[in-house]
This record gives C-alpha cells, structure tokens and sequence, in this order.
C-alpha cells in the first residue's frame, strides 16, 4: 500500500523556522526565501513558481488575481499572515474554489501600540530633533527648540473605527485624557461609543476639528485617496496625520506638499503608495515620520500571525478542522486535489 504524496505549499516570504518545520509536518514546503531574503515575485515569477501548489502563505504581496488562478489550477489555498487583503482578488479565488484567509485580531494591539507611537512622535518631533542632534547641529538651548504639539487632552480623530481603531480610541481616551471623534461607514453601538468616549461625525467634521488624525481604514477602491488635497486643507494648520491602515489611502504626493506648505503641522506613514517605493517628496520634508511598513512588528506578534496563517492552511488543505479565519468559507470543503 503506498501513501499520497503531501500537498505542496509555497511560502512566498521569509518564514520563522520553527513554523516552517511546523508546515513540514504535513506538507512539501517550498520556501524559496527561506527565513531571511525576500523575492520580488513579479507575477510570471509567481506562476511559474507556484506550479502544482495547493497552498500559498503570503503577506501583502504579492498580487493573487483570475490570471494568477488560471495558471496555477492545482491552488486550493491561499493563506495570508496580513490583515490586510487587498492584494488578492477574493471574488476570484471564490470562483475558483480556492480558500482565502487573513490573519485578523492577532496583531490589534501591536499595530494600535505603534499607531500612538508614530501619532506621539509626529505631535513631539522626535524623529526631526534626532536627526538635528546627530548632524551635531545642537549647540544651545530654545523655548521653541523643537516645540510641538501636545498629546495629553488634545482632540484625538480615527478615521475607520474598527478593531484597530477602537484600540487606538482606547489609549487616547483612557491613557491621555483625550476627547475621541471617528468617522467610520457605520456607527458603533452606542455602549461601545460610551466606553471609547468617542463621538461619531462625518468626515468633514472630523478632519477640522481634531487636533491629531490617525486613519486605520483598510484599502479598497472607494477608500484610494480619501484623503487628498482638499482634505488636507480642511485640517487645522497645527494638525498631524498618522497613516497605519494602508498606502493609496491617502494621496503622497498631496500630502508631501500640504507638509511643504505647513498646510498642517507633521505627518507619520508606515504605509506608501507603491511601497516599498516611497514619493520622493516625502522624503525631502522634515516635518513627516517615515517608518517601513512595521506597525505590527514586534516578534510575539509576528509569530502569531504566521502560526494563524499556518493554522489555516492546515485545516484547508490536510482537514485539521474549519479555517479559523476564512474570508470565503463558502468554498468549504474544498475539492480533491488534481
């Protein structure tokens, strides 16, 4: 009597080893980029690659679409350890047959720890006066020497009130004592609102009276460039942005001049259009924080998100139980392997 081979599954990006052995257990695991290198998968590279795979685990890249499905028809999975997905055609992978998941919950509270960290940075200059002193421009001292804006009861705005937003609310209003607004497409309940001490108002409300802007909305079509040119000059002139949710969200190279301008005060990105290029306006503008993408990188957390990914690539394709977090779960069960 002979066995089955093991379904293949190919990690599209450096992998922590122990979740490797993990996948190996079941699986034949292709893992070109092993625990450090990264590959830029250009979508032939990508078809080409991923040839007899059943499983994909993936991050924000790369882009899984009809022609991707098309040409690699042994996909029955494909696994992301992002929140984030709107790099893979979920309506696609449903008429295909091929499960999709994301790796939501496990990092909220890391990605909202470093959503207020770059928003406090933004408020307090840190990061300019840290350039400013290793130039070995310090020499005296100035009441204004880098005087930016407080944190403590100033009006904080989260433009998307999702899990990460509410956490985000969370630490403004219980830890600093600062009045919250949001602007998301739906209401919280009310209980929530009392508990957050947040205030619901429409986008241009929010955008002129708060005093530092964190936006967590996640990418779609209807959210590319929400906050653009008029957007910006709706804000108070002494306002900071902070964008963790996603690039295309806001518009760079508007922003890049409303910084030049001092249209408002700061800003603080983790995220970019066309990331990991950068607008090269923003990169010549003293008031922005520039971070690379790594509001949820601290290592507990990025474990968790990889085992999730792993977790649900197991159940989809070796039967261990229901995908814990299945995006389509109407494809459920999947179809024998070819």
């Amino acid at each position: 009597m002979t066995t089955s081979a093991k379904p293949r599954v190919l990690v599209t990006i450096p992998m922590f080893a122990e979740v490797l052995a993990r996948l190996g257990r079941l699986f034949e695991v292709d893992a070109p980029c092993g625990t450090a290198d990264n590959i830029d998968w250009t979508p032939e590279a990508l078809a080409a690659r991923a040839q007899g795979a059943a499983g994909l685990l993936v991050a924000g890249t790369p882009r899984i679409d009809a022609a991707l499905l098309a040409a690699v028809p042994s996909l029955r999975a494909v696994c992301s350890m992002a929140v984030g997905y709107n790099n893979i055609d979920v309506p696609a992978c449903t008429a295909a047959g091929v499960l999709v998941s994301n790796a939501p919950d496990v990092l909220t509270e890391t990605t909202a720890d470093f959503g207020f960290a770059l928003m406090m940075a933004t408020a307090r200059r840190i990061a300019e006066s840290e350039h400013f002193l290793r130039a070995g421009q310090w020499t005296h001292w100035s009441y204004d020497l880098f005087a930016g804006a407080d944190v403590h009861g100033a009006t904080l705005g989260v433009l998307g009130m999702g899990r990460i937003g509410q956490a985000i609310a969370r630490r403004g209003a219980l830890g600093f004592g600062m009045p919250v607004l949001y602007h998301n497409r739906s209401r919280l309940d009310a209980a929530i609102e009392q508990q957050l001490g947040a205030r619901w108002v429409d986008k241009q409300t929010l955008l002129r009276e708060v005093d530092h802007l964190v936006i967590v909305v996640p990418y779609s079509p209807a959210s590319h460039h929400m906050v653009g040119a008029a957007e910006l000059a709706l804000m108070k002139p002494t306002a900071t942005l902070t964008n963790v949710a996603r690039g295309g969200v806001v518009d760079d190279a508007a922003l890049a001049a409303a910084l030049r301008a001092r249209t408002i005060a700061a800003a603080g990105l983790d995220v970019f259009e066309g990331e990991p290029q950068v607008h090269p306006d923003l990169l010549t503008v003293p008031n922005v924080v520039l971070t690379p993408h790594i509001a949820s990188a601290s290592l507990r957390t990025r474990r968790a998100m990889a085992d999730l990914a792993a977790s649900n690539l197991e159940a989809a394709l070796a039967g261990t139980g229901a995908p814990p977090t299945a995006l389509n779960p109407q494809v459920l069960p999947l179809r024998p392997a070819n």
